[in-house]
């Protein structure tokens, strides 16, 4: 099948040992794969992915500035995991470069490692199950607790915090959450005012929220000892939202009775670098390898998830779930049309120009769409497809272009 760039030129790059079912999707669309098991920074990112036209990373490489100001044939990168803090999303935009994620993908796997964590803190696994290991035999029930009737308290309501708090509420828990952004409740479940009527209030307080500069140190040794004695603290959420020194601290006098954490603010590169914490050694804490997510369930959702956003992008200009470009859904295209792409600075008056250039050109337009932000705009044209090399050479010489593409 003839295409506007022969598809086998079209160079994919997936680090980090993404799930094969992306590459099996990729290639299946006819695009070349490389895939690599670590993590790419800095001048490796550059010059293993600098010519590629689409990236797939998890949450272990960094795209900076740097990396896109040399990677001038990406369109696209696909974090194929929950977060995207790990790429310098502005800078991608003005390259007119989407950054898409998979936000659904694992959300009942980081609900359910949640839900284990806090019968198991309650009942003391971790460290009873480490002294048998000993060969120490202790058999006792002080400080074990069902969770029947304890309260969990849930600092973001969203996707993942919901889904916790319906599993918590069938296991007869009684379910405290707080958002600031306005979220309804799910059975039971009800909203306290503030973080510190929340955490004054609950049993065991597990953190849901994103990595932003205003959950940056959201629980520091203030919010600690606001918590109730004997209480247990979980973060699956993100490594910067917690002071893990003055967590450690709290641990070691004995105000908490523990703590699960999946997220550090520095993590290992790969799995063979180690691993440091001032939280390891500690008795009845749950120290896990980011792996909230990592279930073969979720990573082969995930692999489904973004590798067909990639896939859309590249075949048909639709730009849905980007992180940082106007959102647009496109129709299949009329394979007696070509599509021109053309991303650019949103000021008044590009539009009209466009439309001034095509018409004297003489070409009568099939179908637009326009989609925009405070930064960028997104038109798609449809036309003739006699007339695509003309229109695509016309948009460019416009000065606020910033990328243009045609695809049939």
């Amino acid at each position: 099948m003839s295409t506007s760039y022969p598809l086998d030129q079209i160079k994919v790059v997936l680090a980090e040992g993404i799930h094969p079912t992306a590459e099996e999707s990729l290639r299946e669309a006819g695009f070349s794969v490389e895939s690599l098991p670590g993590a790419l920074n800095g001048a490796e990112l550059i010059e293993v992915a600098g010519d590629a036209h689409m990236l797939g990373i998890r949450s272990r490489s960094h795209c900076d500035e740097a990396f896109f100001k040399e990677a001038s044939r990406l369109w696209a990168v696909g974090c194929f995991c929950i977060g995207s803090n790990q790429v310098d999303l502005g800078a991608a935009a003005r390259r007119g470069v989407a950054v898409f994620n998979a936000p659904f993908s694992n959300t009942r796997s980081v609900a359910e490692m949640t839900i284990a964590e806090i019968v198991a803190l309650h009942r003391g696994l971790v460290e009873s199950s480490a002294r048998m290991h000993e060969g120490v035999w202790t058999k006792t029930a002080s400080g074990r607790h069902e969770v029947r009737g304890r309260t969990l308290g849930i600092v973001g309501f969203g996707r993942i915090g919901s889904q916790v708090s319906i599993l918590a509420e069938a296991m007869g828990m009684r379910v405290l959450y707080h958002d600031t952004a306005h979220r309804l409740p799910l059975g039971n479940a009800a909203a306290v005012g503030s973080l510190d009527e929340l955490l004054r209030s609950s049993d065991v307080v597990t953190l849901h929220v994103p990595a932003t500069s205003e959950t940056e140190d959201l629980i520091t040794a203030r919010e600690l000892a606001l918590m109730k004695p004997g209480s247990f603290l979980i973060n699956n959420a993100r490594g910067s939202v917690v002071d893990v020194a003055a967590l450690s601290q709290t641990l070691r006098e004995g105000r908490l009775a523990g703590a699960a954490v999946d997220v550090f603010p520095k993590e290992p590169g790969s799995n063979t670098e180690s691993f440091e914490s001032p939280l390891r050694g500690l008795p009845n804490v749950i120290l896990t390898p980011h792996v909230g997510g990592s279930t073969e369930e979720a990573q082969k959702n995930i692999a489904i998830e973004v590798a067909g956003k990639l896939v859309r992008l590249m075949n048909n200009g639709s730009t849905a779930t980007a992180l940082n470009m106007p959102e647009a859904e496109l129709p299949n295209l009329h394979e007696a049309h070509h599509r021109i792409l053309h991303i650019h600075h949103n000021v008044p008056g590009v539009l009209s120009a466009m439309h001034r250039m095509i018409a004297a050109m003489g070409v009568n337009i099939a179908a637009e769409h326009l989609q925009s932000d405070t930064r960028l705009g997104y038109v798609i044209l449809d036309v003739n497809a006699s007339h695509g090399d003309r229109v695509v050479e016309a948009l460019r010489s416009i000065p606020e272009t910033i990328r243009v593409r045609a695809i049939w």
